[in-house]
């Protein structure tokens, strides 16, 4: 995930999902990833998610090609960008949509001309107040404005584009297309502000009993066998280029008549349909549902031909290709506060550093960056994450497959080291965080896990549904929501969906590290954990039951890198040289030293630790229920040597502060929470601000504070700084302020 380096203060890089920034940015990012990665690539820029309370679903932008090397798309310059305005007409959109079907040995006739519901419209101008127009309607909502001006100035009589009803028929490896018998004899798209291939009325066909018609079904992601080669690419092109002449002239009559006669019989009606729209002065195609990446293959083929025979560019839209593993793809997409890129698989180490170390450098070069300055001076990730996920070249060769129980090691054996989930991940963390720890989530859950091991550990051969219905229910967070887990298992194998059958495992308790180095020192330590306990499998007798020490003892710096020193002596006493000097970078950025204080040979260090922060119960607000998140309150690791607790004491605002001993000598380590700032709705609202906090070194004997320092804490919405950091060293003056 990455950030603007220009404008990091925007909405767009605070919380809002999408901007015009980040659409530009993306769109560059795209742009120079498809250079690197993928030339000869198709560039698919389709719709992504939608959540709750968005107006609109966000977009995402998705590079595909071959692995092989053939290429999908042969000419970059035909594939037009989003973001930049076209000149194509709607004169042009008509041109490439009959020229397109005569190809693909269609009849043009059953093209059918597409426009705005007329009648919704008429209706939305007479609802109007009298002294406005439709162009300059003055309505409320900005989206609904935007979209009435621009039907009403484009004209209600000019078609929106053109449908063509299309199915790819897998036996005889051809396209057929029929009428569409529509009551009004026109085609007037659904209301609304996405592409005509999402609002087309599909409910006014011809109604056919349940079963009738077949469906569109994808292969399945499991049965596809290593190593089957794709067919190469310009055959389908060569074989349809002779659509106009004689020879196939009496084949095309023969099919219109079959079509016609059938035309009545509801069941022999393409319902799937390749839509051509004018946006933006861009042909805009939107690609229907189809049941083998082959048939994608051979439609984008003709549609490429077709744009270099018109001089005319064109943008891909619509369905993504099936699932093929012989395709890799790397996508580009909007998320709160960031842009996330997801980048293709690697299949070894020398591989993913060439993919690493590209993207990082690509993303420099786009004006992004993959961390945050905050407004009082501390370097955090970008915001988002940077989830490994990890599986097999195709799904059938998952290692979580073939062997069930490396997943079931690698459960027991981050649930054994907290510090893999706390010393990398981002800051906000704890129960209703995007990764709980399954001991954080549900205290029940350790119980329930251990029956799921042992009745794992039982089964002498594990079929791949077994995973998925050992685990899914506890892999969750509070809600049950089984994507927002540290183990996520959603597309492992799931028996409810093909696109969740990809033998993939997800880690996400990884935040977004500012360099490449370091992002690839995470992926080596998953590696060789894999490769450690594939070896050693991890079957403990039972589950710790950390309790309150999960927080209160490994949210604390020193305990933290202490347990996962451990893990890296395992990792060593295995032969796996893993040297602790690669994640020191990682332990100060996590942990950063907030300052030193000294009397004597004491030495007093203040080092920022991790605070869990709590999702609050539901309010109103201007957009609807919102649920907040408390974030006021931050710990500090109190951390002495040379020190004896028997002489001196330490002391925060007056209050003694408890240290332990670590079981070195005069080296003892304490735990400081406190309130930071006080937001409008917070847990216990009566408690106020502890800041500035004063920390003294207090000698028993005299009661005399002997040295000491004070603590100010910057708020977080920036109360003593108009914006944030331009660079690392203003970032470095303010944190030093502090």
């Amino acid at each position: 995930t990455f950030v603007s380096c220009d404008n990091p203060d925007a909405p767009e890089w605070n919380g809002e999902a999408v901007g015009e920034e980040k659409q530009r940015l993306s769109e560059t990012l795209l742009r120079k990833l498809y250079a690197r990665f993928a030339p000869g690539g198709l560039l698919h820029y389709g719709q992504g998610k939608w959540y709750p309370g968005e107006s609109l679903p966000r977009w995402a932008y998705t590079c595909y090609w071959r692995e092989d090397g053939e290429p999908l798309w042969n000419e970059p310059d035909l594939l037009a960008s989003p973001v930049e305005s076209g000149e194509q007409t709607i004169e042009d959109v008509g041109r490439f949509s009959s020229s397109l079907s005569k190809r693909l040995g269609v009849e043009s006739e059953y093209l059918i001309s597409t426009y705005e519901d007329v009648g919704y419209y008429l209706w939305k101008e007479r609802k109007l107040p009298t002294n406005v127009d439709a162009i300059d309607n003055r309505l409320k909502d900005p989206e609904e404005r935007a979209r009435l001006a621009r039907t009403f100035e484009r004209g209600l009589d000019q078609p929106k584009g053109w449908t063509l009803p299309i199915k790819y028929q897998s036996q005889q490896g051809k396209w057929i297309s029929s009428k569409w018998p529509l009551r009004n004899g026109s085609l007037f798209l659904l209301p609304g502000d996405s592409p005509i291939g999402l609002r087309l009325p599909l409910e006014s066909l011809p109604y056919a009993p349940p079963g009738s018609v077949e469906p569109t079904y994808q292969e399945d992601p499991m049965g596809f066998e290593p190593d089957r080669p794709l067919p190469s690419p310009g055959r389908q092109q060569a074989a349809s280029e002779t659509t106009d002449d004689d020879e196939s002239s009496e084949d095309n009559q023969r099919q219109k008549q079959v079509l016609d006669r059938s035309a009545a019989a509801a069941k022999d009606i393409a319902r799937t349909a390749l839509c051509f729209e004018l946006r933006d002065g861009h042909i805009m195609i939107f690609m229907p549902p189809l049941p083998k990446f082959t048939a994608y293959q051979e439609l984008i083929e003709a549609i490429e031909a077709t744009a270099s025979e018109l001089k005319l560019p064109v943008i891909i839209e619509g369905e993504r290709p099936p699932f093929d593993p012989r395709i890799k793809q790397l996508s580009v997409t909007p998320d709160p506060g960031v842009i996330e890129a997801n980048i293709q698989p690697a299949s070894n180490w020398g591989e993913l550093q060439t993919i690493i170390e590209g993207l990082y450098e690509d993303a420099t070069q786009s004006r992004l960056k993959a961390d945050k300055l905050q407004h009082d001076g501390r370097q955090t990730g970008s915001g988002g994450g940077c989830h490994i996920v990890v599986g097999g070249s195709i799904p059938s060769q998952s290692p979580f497959l073939r062997n069930p129980k490396l997943l079931g090691s690698m459960i027991a054996y981050w649930q054994r080291h907290p510090s893999l989930s706390f010393l990398f991940s981002g800051m906000f963390v704890g129960p209703t965080s995007q990764s709980p720890r399954i001991d954080e989530a549900r205290h029940d859950s350790l119980y329930e896990m251990e029956i799921a091991l042992k009745e794992m550990n039982k089964l002498e051969k594990t079929p791949p549904w077994m995973v998925d219905r050992l685990f899914r229910h506890l892999l969750t967070d509070l809600t049950g929501n089984t994507h927002r887990a540290e183990f996520c298992i959603d597309k492992l194998y799931n028996p409810d969906r093909s696109s969740g059958r990809l033998g993939l495992l997800e880690l996400r308790a990884f935040e977004m590290p500012p360099h490449p180095q370091m992002c690839l020192a995470l992926q080596l330590l998953v590696r060789a954990l894999i490769a450690h306990l594939a070896k050693n499998p991890f079957q403990p007798r039972r589950l710790v039951r950390w309790g309150a020490e999960l927080h209160d003892r490994f949210m604390l710096p020193h305990y933290n890198w202490e347990d996962f020193l451990d893990v890296l002596t395992d990792l060593r006493n295995d032969g796996l040289p893993i040297k602790e000097s690669w994640f020191e970078p990682h332990f100060a950025f996590r942990f950063p030293l907030n300052g030193k204080f000294g009397y004597k040979e004491i030495e007093v260090e203040l080092r920022q630790a991790i605070e869990p922060w709590i999702t609050l119960g539901e309010e109103s607000s201007s957009s609807g229920t919102a649920r907040y998140v408390d974030s006021s309150l931050e710990r500090l690791q109190i951390k002495t040597r040379n020190y004896s607790d028997e002489r001196y004491e330490l002391r925060c605002n007056d209050i003694p502060i408890p240290v332990a001993n670590t079981g070195r000598h005069g080296e003892y380590v304490g735990g400081l929470r406190y309130r930071a700032w006080q937001p409008p709705s917070c847990m216990h609202p009566t408690i106020p601000v502890d800041t500035p906090l004063r920390i003294d070194l207090v000698d028993t004997g005299s009661g005399i504070a002997v040295a000491g320092c004070r603590y100010y804490v910057g708020h977080p919405g920036g109360r003593n700084y108009d914006d944030s950091p331009i660079n690392s060293l203003e970032a470095d003056g303010r944190w030093r302020a502090k």
